[in-house]
């Protein structure tokens, strides 16, 4: 049997309890009854999980990665299905397929959502959408650290800085985290406010911008803000999910500061403002700067929505930014922006060194002492093999479903890179509710492929495929 560890799982039950007496509270305080026996079902179940999850000891030695995979694997399959209970026993009359879909697209913090009308859906459910995606993105800071075996030896140190990885820690690591999580989803609730955000939407926000997640209280984010202020803080407030989670905290709060270590945000940065600078000089007619800061913040993060706008000629690049993504240690996805230079730097200088073979060429990244490594380089560019396989195949049975090519290949680049579909991709009004149920099993399967690390996929194929 293998060594799971479904302990750590516990958690998530034990904090889906807690959202549910908080949306029990938040039911009765607004008089919202239509749905409110369901937070009570899934309140008991989910206690009812984690107790029997935390008492659970089915491992005798420390788990191998790959049985920390089929942990995290099981996580994603197992904590939706109570995540789904609040939709399938709503009001809503929704099968249990869009609603397992609902959750898994929150959990993951994608956003794709079968509601068609979201002024139709009472408030309690709106809040309990957003709280999947809260808990998701907390899941996957948590199951970075609980695969850390899979990354890189320079991301391992520099992770290292701040978190202990000794075994009698690991309660107050994971206090830590939850904390910095916490304080700073309640930083950017209480920043919303004060743009003059009503409160339940800068609740909902703040839910979603700290998950790098796609849900919205709203059918357009446009009702929300009406000022070009608020688009650009906004737009800002998006990269907490961008940078890792202990960017602020290290700026704030590190006595040595030591730019190795925090390395990749500061190239982020740079990034951030090259890209910026472009679209500022290039693509900034018609005072559409802060809806195109707001499109850019919100690709990079692996957000998505937009200001309900729609600009065809740079979707290609929108969906480029998606597939960069931003930091190791943050919330949102993608091939990570870091990997991306260090290949394209190695591949440089390996074109260089046959042209000018006595010359010595750089190994390190700009601004640091941090050297390019041979194996991390080959994890990289597996990475990308993986992910251009995984698009291909999810473009190929999308388009089985009857999807037209197009939107077959940008949903599957989405799918993969968690972002919700919305107007600057050209996706916004594609109808998830009425999709073949292969589809939407194929786009939940794909949804969680996308949130694993991708190099885990290769890691459990060799594992079963290449047995000893």
């Amino acid at each position: 049997m293998f060594g799971l560890q479904v302990r750590y799982l516990s958690i998530f039950f034990g904090l889906i309890s807690v959202l549910s007496f908080f949306n029990i509270i938040y039911s009765f305080y607004l008089n919202l009854y239509l749905n409110l026996e369901t937070y009570y079902i899934s309140l008991i179940l989910s206690l009812i999980l984690a107790i029997i999850f935390y008492k659970i000891n089915i491992y005798e030695k420390k788990p191998n990665i790959f049985e920390k995979i089929l942990t995290v694997f099981l996580g994603y399959i197992t904590i939706p299905l109570i995540l789904a209970i609040p939709f399938y026993l709503s009001i809503y009359n929704l099968t249990f397929l869009n609603s397992y879909f609902e959750s898994i697209s929150g959990f993951t913090s994608t956003g794709f959502t079968i509601f068609e009308n979201i002024k139709n859906i009472d408030q309690s459910l709106i809040l309990w959408r957003s709280s999947t995606q809260w808990i998701g993105g907390l899941y996957f800071l948590f199951s970075i650290i609980f695969l850390i075996d899979i990354y890189d030896e320079s991301f391992k140190k520099t992770l290292t800085n701040y978190i202990s990885f000794n075994s009698s820690e690991i309660f107050k690591q994971a206090v830590k985290i939850f904390l910095l999580y916490s304080g700073i989803t309640l930083l950017i609730f209480i920043i919303l406010n004060l743009l003059s955000i009503r409160l339940f939407d800068s609740l909902n926000l703040a839910f979603t911008l700290i998950s790098s997640g796609g849900f919205l209280p709203v059918n357009d984010l446009s009702t929300i803000l009406k000022e070009n202020f608020q688009i650009i803080i906004l737009a800002l407030l998006m990269l907490f999910s961008f940078f890792s989670i202990f960017f602020s905290y290290n700026l704030i709060f590190l006595r040595k500061k030591n730019i190795n270590f925090f390395y990749e945000d500061f190239h982020l940065v740079i990034y951030f403002v090259i890209v910026i600078s472009i679209f500022f000089l290039f693509f900034s007619f018609n005072n559409e700067f802060s809806n195109n800061l707001l499109s850019i913040s919100s690709s990079m993060s692996n957000i998505g929505f937009s200001n309900n706008t729609e600009n065809t000629n740079l979707t290609f690049v929108f969906l480029i930014l998606v597939i960069i993504g931003g930091s190791f240690f943050s919330t949102s996805s993608g091939l990570r922006f870091i990997k991306i230079y260090s290949l394209f730097k190695y591949s440089l200088n390996q074109i260089l060194s046959f042209s000018k073979p006595k010359n010595i060429f750089m190994s390190k990244l700009i601004f640091t002492k941090i050297k390019f490594d041979f194996d991390e380089i080959n994890k990289y560019f597996l990475t990308v093999i993986i992910f251009i396989l995984s698009l291909f195949i999810l473009t190929a049975l999308l388009g089985l479903s009857g999807i037209d090519f197009e939107s077959s290949f940008k949903l599957s680049i989405l799918t993969l890179m968690n972002t919700v579909n919305s107007s600057i991709y050209g996706l916004s009004e594609f109808d998830f509710n009425n999709l073949h149920f292969f589809t939407k099993y194929t786009l939940i399967f794909f949804m969680i492929i996308g949130r694993i690390e991708l190099l885990t996929i290769l890691l459990l194929i060799k594992k079963f495929l290449f047995k000893n």
